[in-house]
């Protein structure tokens, strides 16, 4: 099979012809239809996730068909339209029958635990509990475009924050997963503040629903100026980015008893940031949850939310390139220019 390939950490992302994946006695082989270009690909190839090791082919966020199914595999056939979270879990362990996949001790994180799908092909363990079918309706590129943002923002703002509507959710920094909780949000019906320092982003924010906008450059205190505005500070608020700044804006921006929901991935010198916490956690009282990826079993009501045309995934992918400019646009990624989302829908150019 056709994959995209790096050797070394930030060097060239290169189309090569490799083996074709196993097919686990439990799991699938998928002919990979699309799969998104994600900011945490970027990561991957930079070097700053330690489970990457080289040679290694990124990719996450994938949708495909299955063109081989193991001995085990009960549920998933050949032919059906699937995709998975990222997070892989072993589906036996206390965690997992608790209904709590994505803390599995023995989880296999797409991409990054091992080869992702930058490919033609991809093998997914443990199919019965990992893979999702999808609707017809809803096209390849489009359930990529989900791929961990739009469930990762989902389950941020659902399942750990419990946003509801008519608060109040301000959302620093609005990339992919930024401007997938401004869809979330104006969905349930929360009033949702958009900010970041690319107009661009913030114009696209309003045009996915967002009730306000905020470029903090304009501002000389941006988690005040958000109080300002959403009335005493917002019910809900995430950090898209993972950087020092959104995180304490993030924090300092709630009303008392607020939810700081953490989804950016800290790295480097932002992995252990100076925190707020007598202004926030002590004096008024906020709680912080954390959250990464998204249970197989919780697609379901996302999905019943795109079949309502209550999130329309395929709003924000802005561009559609073949597997020879995965390259170009992860380097691409090195400033935050971009806006939307970027899928890889042609897997043999």
């Amino acid at each position: 099979m056709k994959a995209a390939v790096f050797e070394s950490y930030r060097g060239p992302l290169e189309v090569r012809t490799v083996p074709d994946p196993a097919c686990p006695p439990d799991g699938v082989v998928l002919k990979i239809e699309a799969c998104g270009v994600c900011r945490s690909d970027h990561h991957g190839w930079s070097g700053v996730d330690p489970d990457v090791a080289l040679p290694h082919v990124p990719g996450h966020e994938f949708a495909g068909t299955v063109i081989a199914a193991g001995p085990a595999c009960r549920n998933v056939r050949v032919g059906d339209r699937v995709t998975a979270p990222f997070i892989l879990a072993c589906g036996t362990c206390p965690d997992c029958r608790g209904g709590e996949p994505t803390i599995c001790n023995h989880q296999f994180v797409v991409g990054f635990s091992g080869w992702g799908a930058f490919a033609e092909q991809l093998a997914v363990p443990h199919a019965d509990f990992n893979v999702v079918k999808l609707p017809d309706s809803l096209g390849f590129a489009e359930a990529a475009a989900m791929g961990c943002r739009l469930t990762t923002a989902f389950r941020g703002l659902v399942d750990r924050a419990g946003l509801k509507p008519g608060e109040w959710l301000a959302i620093h920094g609005c990339g992919g997963v930024g401007l997938s909780a401004v869809m979330i949000g104006a969905a349930i019906g929360a009033q949702v503040l958009a900010v970041d320092i690319n107009d661009e982003a913030l114009a696209m924010a309003r045009r996915l629903g967002a009730s306000a906008t905020l470029n903090p450059t304009a501002v000389g205190d941006a988690a005040l100026a958000v109080r300002d505005m959403t009335g005493g500070g917002a019910h809900v608020s995430i950090d898209g980015l993972g950087i020092t700044a959104t995180i304490q804006n993030s924090m300092r921006s709630l009303r008392k008893l607020g939810r700081h929901v953490q989804i950016g991935q800290p790295l480097g010198t932002h992995a252990a940031p100076p925190l707020p916490l007598l202004e926030t956690v002590y004096a008024r009282q906020i709680s912080l949850f954390g959250t990464r990826g998204i249970a197989a079993s919780r697609f379901s009501p996302l999905l019943g939310m795109i079949a309502a045309g209550r999130l329309d995934p395929a709003r924000m992918i802005t561009r559609r390139i073949g597997l020879s400019e995965a390259d170009a646009a992860l380097r691409a990624m090195d400033g935050y220019a971009g806006v939307g989302v970027t899928v890889i829908d042609r897997m043999q150019a």
